[in-house]
C-alpha cells in the first residue's frame, strides 16, 4: 500500500503534482497499477526525475508492478491538499482581482477561489464566470461560514493592513499579497508577497546585461 511521505518536498516536485493528477485521472477503473516509465512517458518527464518525485511523496512502487493507480492518485491529492477544495477569498475586485478570481489554473492545486470582496461593491454582483463579488460588509460572516483560511490582498498599499487585520480576527492563516506594502502579522502567519513591478523590473535588468554582453 502506498503512503503519503511526511517529509519536505521541493517546490518544483510540489509543482509537477498536478501534472501526474491529470494524467492519472484520465485513467479508467481496468488501470490498476502504473509503472514510472508509463507515467514519464505520458507527461513528458525523465524516468529518474519522476522515480524521484513519486518516493519522496508515496514511497516506492512495487518492483515489476508499479504504483497502485488509485493509491499514488490519494497519496498525490493528499499532497496538495486537494482531495477536497480549500476555499480562498480575494480581497480586491479591481481589473487584477477579477481575473485572479476567475483563472482557472487553481483547481489543479486544491484551490478554490470562491468569492472576491471590494469596498465599492454594494449588492452582490458576479465574475465572468459567475462567481460571487460581494460587499465587505459580508467579509466577516463569509469567512466564518465557508472556513476561509487563505485570503488574496489586491488592495491600494494604505488599507492593506485594515482588510488583513480584519481576515486575521476570522482564522486566516495565510496571505498572497499584491499591495505594496509589508503586512503585520502574527508569527504563525504566513504572508507571500508579490510585486509584479519589481518582478517586470528584474527580467529588464537581465535583458539589458545579456544585451551588454552581446555587443
Amino acid at each position: 500500500m502506498l503512503y503519503t511521505k511526511q517529509t519536505e518536498i521541493s517546490r518544483a516536485t510540489f509543482g509537477r503534482i498536478p501534472l501526474y493528477l491529470s494524467y492519472l485521472r484520465t485513467l479508467d477503473d481496468e488501470t490498476a497499477t502504473i509503472s514510472a516509465t508509463t507515467l514519464a512517458g505520458k507527461v513528458g518527464l525523465g524516468e529518474v526525475q519522476v522515480r524521484k518525485d513519486l518516493g519522496a511523496i508515496s514511497g516506492a512502487g512495487r518492483p515489476k508492478v508499479g504504483y497502485a493507480v488509485r493509491e499514488l492518485i490519494k497519496a498525490l491529492e493528499a499532497r496538495l491538499g486537494s482531495s477536497g477544495n480549500t476555499n480562498v477569498v480575494v480581497v480586491g475586485a479591481g481589473r487584477l482581482g477579477r481575473a485572479l478570481l476567475d483563472y482557472g489554473g487553481f483547481k489543479a492545486y486544491g484551490l478554490n477561489l470562491s468569492a472576491a470582496f471590494d469596498i465599492a461593491v454594494e449588492q452582490a454582483q458576479e465574475s465572468a464566470c459567475g462567481k460571487p463579488i460581494l460587499p465587505m460588509r459580508d467579509l466577516e460572516a463569509y469567512c466564518t461560514r465557508h472556513d476561509i483560511r487563505i485570503a488574496i490582498l489586491t488592495v491600494p498599499a494604505d488599507c492593506a493592513q485594515t482588510v488583513c487585520d480584519r481576515l486575521l480576527s476570522n482564522g486566516v492563516k495565510a496571505f498572497w499579497c499584491f499591495a505594496p506594502c509589508t503586512l503585520s502579522v502574527p508569527p504563525e502567519v504566513t504572508v507571500k508577497y508579490e510585486n509584479m513591478a519589481l518582478s517586470l523590473a528584474y527580467l529588464n535588468i537581465n535583458t539589458i546585461a545579456n544585451e551588454g554582453d552581446l555587443l
